[in-house]
């Protein structure tokens, strides 16, 4: 026990400087190189100039902040997720959520088109409820085909998971080539997975979200852990299976809610998170969540640095940074599975 707690310690102390580093390349590189003394100067407001000043303030630094919230959201719902399904394979952007809160927030762009490029209050704070409503109705699609026997199936929910929400992607696909052509070519590249039009005001909107939602999940991983036995077993020992599996179901659907309404689809990161969490610090969930969380993090700001340097002066969306990488992890995933 003691190790294992010693481990954890370790593990996520180098993530942490991890994530330091990555955040020190991130806001020091790019098409405007600055250097450590200039950021210093900057963020101290010691005589700054007003092009560092909008170099960190309203462009790199709001892009770092996102990147973190959705990195760290997207890695402890994802392990929710698997905990909740007992099945590694599971992830938001696998079981069709992800597709389901972005299918809802173009239908919102759809509907409010001009409002959301304007980046007005009222888009960015009712983007994530409508997420919401969307993650929740691809939920309520997948518990209804994936229910059999008065059990949840592992197996079929991932094959229900990758329908529907493949289904949910044509639907935003269908609205998004409906729209003007400002406003397709922003959903566009926001479907795809970007955080390129980052700002504070985003950042407002998602982080209560994540306040309010991620202490509900770090406190239940000794129910994660039970949920791991059969499901006759976890009543013996007078857990309610339905309620807490409810609750942190749609406490996980509202964070890839929130992150999805301000970076889009970025899928992969709460299926990798989990794993590689679990293969440094094991299989206790009060260890694995809040790992998961920083990983999360690390994944979505080295990809989104890769995404806008490595192509200059092209940038790519990190969603499909991310998959490079995903996919195979997948794969690899797969081939563990049926051995």
């Amino acid at each position: 026990m003691h190790d294992n707690r010693s481990r954890f310690r370790l593990v996520l102390t180098v993530n942490i400087i991890l994530i330091v580093l990555a955040t020190y390349i991130s806001i020091t590189n790019g098409v405007f190189d600055m250097s450590v003394m200039d950021v210093v100067r900057t963020l101290l407001r010691l005589g700054s100039s007003p092009e560092q000043d909008l170099v960190i303030f309203e462009f790199r630094l709001p892009r770092i902040v996102i990147a973190a919230l959705v990195g760290y959201g997207l890695g402890v719902a994802g392990a929710v997720i698997q905990g909740i399904t007992r099945n590694g394979l599971a992830d938001p952007g696998i079981l069709g959520i992800n597709a389901g809160a972005g299918a809802s927030v173009v239908a919102f762009m759809f509907f409010f088109q001009g409002q959301f490029t304007d980046a007005s209050w009222f888009s960015i704070m009712a983007m994530p409820l409508f997420g919401l409503a969307g993650g929740l109705l691809a939920a309520a699609l997948i518990y209804m085909f994936a229910w059999r026997n008065g059990t949840l199936d592992p197996q079929r929910l991932i094959l229900v998971g990758i329908a529907i929400g493949s289904g949910l992607g044509a639907v935003a696909l269908y609205l998004s080539l409906k729209m003007n052509p400002n406003d397709f070519e922003m959903a566009t590249v926001w479907l795809t997975g970007s955080i390129w039009n980052a700002n504070w005001t985003h950042i407002t909107g998602m982080l209560p979200w994540l306040i309010l939602l991620v202490p509900v999940l770090l406190r239940k991983g000794h129910i994660l852990d039970l949920m791991q036995l059969n499901e006759e077993s976890v009543k013996s020992l007078g857990v309610s299976v339905e309620k807490e599996r409810n609750r942190l179901l749609l406490s996980s659907i509202g964070i890839v809610s929130a992150c999805v309404s301000v970076s889009g689809s970025i899928g992969f990161v709460g299926l990798m998170a989990p794993h590689i969490a679990k293969r440094l610090t094991g299989i206790a969930h009060r260890h694995v969540l809040p790992l998961s969380g920083t990983i999360g993090m690390l994944m979505v700001i080295a990809a989104d640095f890769i995404a806008k340097t490595v192509f200059t002066p092209v940038e790519l969306p990190v969603g499909i940074v991310i998959s490079i990488i995903g996919v195979p992890y997948f794969f690899y995933l797969l081939s563990r599975a049926k051995k």
